[in-house]
């Protein structure tokens, strides 16, 4: 019997371990003729780089017709016991109490050794952890120690007279109700002893960070990413849990029958629940895979704007586009799903912006593994546009944090080597001038800039899709005008009624030139 009421205690939350994935097979998306306007554009590649559209945060777009389809246009109809399934991998409990929290921030800094964090001063680390914390409904920030030490790799982290000072501070002080510990990760043991010493609960930064990506995931790829994420903290529970119980789990024979010890149990279900998670995400990219392809033959150019949480890239699409659906967010992560919004360039040319998660300094490398597919769709795109906050005071350290997270996805040098950077919210910085070449310095709240960054996307587009501009004679009798009009940007048309003709200009790809000359020669 302790082997039952011990599941319950350590599993709490564990009915997703009892539970089977059987997979869903991914809906696929009918083949559309390419409509000319930017919102048809985007109704016919919706998820076609596995993201959703619309408003800032991820908010799930669905299609058009509420409909999931074949690409055939048959129905594939999804059994409710598969949805049921899937959805309960996305069930869990909270990482984080609920409710009101009066945070006290301590920040151990390192002066000098290996594990000194180079390039950055504890001040800026310090306001990144608070702007953390902030983010979090409920949640303030009541106190804030910059805390010196020479053993962060301890188990205690500070040594014992700096530890006993914090412990008086923190339990004298009846307003702080949890502690925020600036570090990445801290181990289950280590977090018992810091909560034991000091009376309220600890969390570290990877708990915090996982609970924001938890809040404002929205899609399902994004919602899986984030429990496959999240499972090195489980295991971590059940290891704990299991030394809780005096290791009586891991002398136990038998649990329940099944040959098997409590731990030995609790690890198979983790690694099957880890199983069903990499199984549906799989899906899901097949899905966004398929979708791409139409993207690609539909010949929509892509423009993924990236660049550092909170640096204004939705702001900049919301600008860029005038969709007033967009919603920006004042932030850490607002956007985790990747999110796609169509506009106009000046030739009349429609792209698809993307808008894609914030990068972080030391992000836990767990989430960087689990987010990694979903940046992956930047290496498909036909332009990176960088965004930089050149207001804040660490802008260099952001950019090399995008840029080292861009090299190592893989990324093309060409594209890599086309991105166009842009300093954004100049507005803050009275009397701006970017110092580097090349480089355009905007407002996206203020609109400044903006005309110059469309002439700039437009033209490191065109050359990146071997797009050019044409004229071209056609008869208005005949069907060359209509398929102008389905496959390439038409810009202006000059009717010669006595020819019974007219020139028009178009923007037109080199593949799409080669099939009008194929289907109308002469």
């Amino acid at each position: 019997m302790w082997a039952l009421w011990a599941l319950r205690a350590a599993g709490r939350g564990g009915a997703w371990l009892s539970r089977a994935v059987r997979g869903c097979r991914p809906p696929r998306a009918a083949l559309l003729p390419p409509p000319p306007h930017p919102e048809r554009a985007l109704a016919a590649v919706r998820g076609g780089l596995g993201c959703s559209e619309g408003r800032e945060g991820g908010g799930g777009g669905s299609r058009a017709d509420g409909q999931r389809s074949r690409a055939d246009g048959e129905e594939e109809p999804k059994d409710a016991e598969e949805e049921e399934d899937e959805e309960e991998l996305l069930r869990r409990d909270p990482l984080l109490p609920a409710g009101t929290q009066r945070v006290c921030l301590v920040h151990p800094e390192v002066k000098w050794g290996p594990g000194k964090t180079q390039g950055t001063r504890a001040e800026w680390q310090v306001a990144e952890a608070r702007a953390l914390v902030c983010t979090l409904d409920g949640w303030s920030v009541v106190d804030t120690m910059v805390v010196p030490t020479k053993t962060p790799d301890k188990k205690l982290i500070f040594g014992r007279g700096t530890l006993e000072q914090l412990t008086e501070r923190i339990r004298g002080s009846p307003e702080i109700t949890s502690v925020f510990l600036n570090v990445e990760r801290l181990a289950t043991p280590t977090k018992k002893d810091l909560e034991a010493a000091w009376r309220v609960p600890v969390f570290d930064r990877f708990t915090v960070v996982l609970h924001i990506f938890r809040c404002n995931a929205r899609t399902k790829e994004a919602r899986l990413q984030v429990a496959l994420a999240e499972l090195p903290l489980l295991r971590s529970h059940v290891k704990s849990n299991v030394a809780h119980l005096g290791g009586r789990g891991r002398s136990s024979r038998y649990t329940m029958g099944s040959g098997e010890s409590f731990l030995q149990l609790q690890q198979r279900l983790l690694r099957d629940r880890e199983a069903k998670i990499q199984k549906a995400l799989e899906r899901l990219r097949c899905k966004r895979r398929l979708l791409g392809q139409q993207r690609r033959r539909k010949e929509f150019p892509v423009v993924s704007v990236v660049g550092y949480t909170n640096c204004g890239k939705t702001t900049l699409i919301k600008a860029l586009t005038g969709d007033a659906a967009i919603q920006p967010r004042n932030q850490l992560f607002a956007t985790l799903d990747i999110t796609a919004h169509a506009g106009r360039l000046p030739s009349a040319l429609t792209v698809l912006y993307m808008d894609t998660i914030g990068f972080l300094s030391q992000l836990p490398h767990s989430l960087v593994e689990s987010f990694s597919a979903t940046l992956q769709d930047v290496a498909h795109s036909d332009l990176i546009v960088h965004v930089r906050d050149v207001s804040h005071p660490e802008t260099e350290l952001q950019k090399a944090s995008v840029l080292s997270a861009l090299r190592g996805l893989g990324l093309p040098d060409a594209l890599l080597e086309s991105m166009v950077e842009v300093h954004n919210k100049v507005d803050l910085v009275p009397g701006y001038t970017p110092a580097e070449p090349d480089v355009l310095a905007v407002s996206a709240l203020l609109g400044l800039g903006l005309d110059e960054l469309m002439a700039r996307v437009e033209d490191a587009v065109l050359r990146a899709t071997g797009r050019r501009t044409l004229t071209l004679r056609v008869r208005l009798a005949g069907p060359q005008l209509s398929w102008l009009h389905q496959e390439a940007t038409v810009q202006a048309v000059d009717v010669i009624p006595e020819a019974g003709a007219a020139d028009v200009k178009v923007i037109i790809s080199d593949s799409a030139y080669g099939r009008f000359r194929k289907l109308f020669p002469g």
